[in-house]
């Protein structure tokens, strides 16, 4: 089906015009929610100005982007439309979704030119999304279509297979990275590009099209979002309609299930989130874009109910989620073992994606509690510090130290011992670019009684409450302390709150202004004036973990966390001729020496036989007590190869030492 383009066209031009008001009229936002709880505050309003946030920020802008494009050049993915709009498709290279690694680095480019606190990087940034957005532009074809894996001669034909050809989700992701763009910047020929990608999808598929569904959940939130940044609602309703065709059996058996495609029930009907983890989230995010722009709160409280269960019982401590390497899906309840944890970083960003949206919608901050989990111990996890290498699974235990990776080349498998450079399937790179590149549009909100402060870097946040300007500074150096200083920067006519979360694992330590704080948020009420400063104390200390008896992989054994870091073991800080298999720690509390969570510990005999005991492990230990000093799990392999656990085996206590 194709469109009759001089129509579409004067269509477009409307658009347009529609745009613009909207981009005039709203801030730079990854999501924009017509209606819910709390409104976020975009990129370029939120300024991470220091700290941990700030640093990867950098490291990103500086390096990241650079580093995967040129690794999108070296494999032919970038000339693969260089080749299409030639009429050459039949020497196409990479997998059928490689046109999305493109669209991910031009969305990184569009929150960059508004975000980067650097103007070189601003600079830089643009110049990359020029050339990259003119090389997709030159591909699309005149009815709107623009994919280079499938239409063209040699190819197969379009939407031919729709169950593993990814063509809507890498539609999506283009879309995706034009609102970027023109939240940020405004129209132009990348942005009207997307309006004609979406303009033919919404014909072929939109209600009255034809009845069928992505594969790979992406191209909803997309529709949902480019709804938003235009008014076009034609493009909601395609959102709508694939979210509710989705479990209705349209796409063909898998080897893994209609489950692994989230085709076995509808989305209303599901009471827990499963099949292929990052599928399984991306279209829960458009669950929630589609009933908050609707009203539908029956599809809200569906996701909410398979979020709340997938959190109590499909989720890692690091909050990573999918448990399955063989289909990267998530397992049964509280199967979730620890040596192979897939724990995609994918997931983990679209987790973020998802909890930020629930969070929007009702304004409870247990959904911030599960960002902040995955952001520092599967998105910063993820990525090295050099910004050029990359985990694309997050595993709890490397049972030995392998040094599996050539930095020249991508890495074949979805598993490695060290970060690598890129690998065969390099989805987790570039959204890991986009995701840090648009990370102030995650951290504050606003609504019609003040501010809410939800993730803590140092800052400035600037908005408006009730008419009044409100402009703040955040000073922080957390998460290795816990003191957030908020200093009020206007004059307020009448009274605002300034709201801080207080995370669930404070436990009740938070302090504000020296006043315990009850709850899970920290409220300031008062006509503010400039100068004025509110002081949030969080507990940052070492605190042991211990995990539900019914989760069988990690029974017996504690974990160690500092504030949201999750702590872990690596072989390289065990001393000489300790094995990290032999290792289990004393019941003692932990302690904080020199920036370093330590326990005590001991190892025990390896059996020469079955390994099996009548005795526990007391009976065989073989050292005395030692410190075992452990890293943040964010930090582990930046070493070089190093055995690796988070879930480590409690001493069964010796009866003769408590006698």
């Amino acid at each position: 089906m194709s469109l009759e383009y001089p129509k579409q066209a004067k269509a477009l031009s409307r658009v347009s015009e529609r745009s613009m008001a909207m981009v005039r009229a709203r801030e730079a936002v990854p999501v924009a929610p017509v209606g819910g709880r709390l409104a976020p505050i975009g990129v370029g309003a939120v300024e991470i100005t220091g700290g941990f946030w700030a640093e990867r920020r950098a490291v990103n802008s500086a390096s990241t982007l650079e580093h995967c494009t040129s690794w999108l050049e070296e494999l032919g993915w970038l000339a693969n439309f260089d080749r299409a709009a030639a009429g050459q498709r039949s020497e196409r290279s990479g997998r059928e979704f490689a046109d999305s690694e493109t669209y991910k680095v031009i969305e990184a480019c569009a929150w960059d030119v508004a975000g980067a606190a650097d103007p070189q990087a601003r600079e830089t940034a643009e110049r990359l999304y020029q050339s990259l957005a003119a090389r997709v532009v030159a591909a699309q074809q005149p009815d709107g279509y623009l994919n280079t894996r499938f239409g063209g001669a040699g190819q197969p034909e379009r939407y031919s297979d729709l169950a593993w050809g990814h063509e809507l989700y890498c539609a999506g992701h283009l879309i995706q990275a034009a609102v970027a763009r023109l939240r940020t910047a405004g129209e132009d020929a990348f942005v009207r590009a997307a309006y004609r990608v979406a303009d033919h999808v919404c014909s072929v598929f939109g209600p009255g099209g034809a009845e069928q569904v992505c594969g790979h959940p992406e191209i909803e939130t997309a529709l949902a979002e480019l709804a938003r940044a235009t008014g076009v609602d034609r493009y909601r309703q395609t959102a709508a309609a694939f979210v509710e065709r989705r479990g209705r059996g349209l796409l063909p058996p898998s080897l893994f299930g209609s489950a692994y495609f989230q085709d076995d029930v509808p989305v209303r009907e599901a009471t827990v989130l499963r099949g292929h983890a990052v599928r399984a989230l991306y279209l829960s995010a458009a669950a929630v874009d589609v009933a908050v722009d609707t009203g539908d709160d029956d599809l809200l409280a569906a996701v909410v109910r398979q979020w709340d269960a997938t959190l109590a019982r499909r989720t890692y401590l690091t909050g990573g989620m999918g448990s399955r390497l063989m289909d990267e899906s998530f397992g049964d309840d509280y199967e979730l073992p620890s040596d192979g944890a897939y724990a995609e970083t994918c997931a983990g960003i679209a987790s973020i994606m998802l909890a930020w949206r629930l969070l929007l919608a009702t304004g409870e901050e247990r959904f911030a509690d599960a960002m902040e989990r995955a952001m520092y111990n599967i998105v910063a996890a993820s990525v090295g510090r050099d910004g050029r290498s990359f985990f694309y699974a997050n595993t709890l235990h490397r049972r030995v130290a392998v040094d599996d990776v050539d930095p020249s080349t991508p890495h074949p498998r979805s598993v490695s011992g060290l970060r690598a450079p890129w690998f065969d399937v390099s989805c987790c790179p570039t959204n890991s670019a986009r995701f840090l590149a648009s990370l102030p549009g995650y951290v504050a909100t606003a609504d019609g009684d003040g501010v809410q402060i939800h993730q803590y870097a140092t800052s400035r946040v600037r908005t408006v409450v009730r008419g009044m300007n409100v402009d703040l500074d955040v000073e922080t150096d957390y998460p290795v302390s816990g003191r957030v200083a908020v200093t009020i920067r206007t004059d307020a006519a009448e009274p605002w709150s300034l709201s801080l979360r207080v995370p669930e694992w404070a436990d009740g330590g938070a302090r504000l202004d020296g006043v315990p704080v009850v709850g899970p948020v920290a409220r300031v009420t008062r006509a503010f004036s400039s100068g004025d400063t509110v002081v949030l104390d969080l507990p940052v200390v070492p605190r042991l973990v211990h995990p539900d008896h019914r989760i069988d992989a990690v029974r017996g054994t504690v974990a160690a966390m500092r504030g949201p870091l999750v702590e872990c073991l690596e072989s390289i800080d065990l001393p000489p001729g300790a094995r990290l298999e032999d290792v289990v720690v004393l019941p003692e509390p932990p302690r904080l020496e020199a920036g370093r969570v330590v326990l005590r510990g001991v190892t025990v005999e390896a059996s020469q036989q079955l390994p099996y005991r009548r005795e526990p492990d007391r009976s065989s230990r073989s050292s005395e007590p030692f410190d075992v000093v452990l890293v943040p799990y964010l930090e582990h392999a930046e070493r070089g190869p190093s055995a690796m656990r988070v879930w480590l085996p409690l001493a069964t206590p010796d009866p003769e030492a408590t006698a």
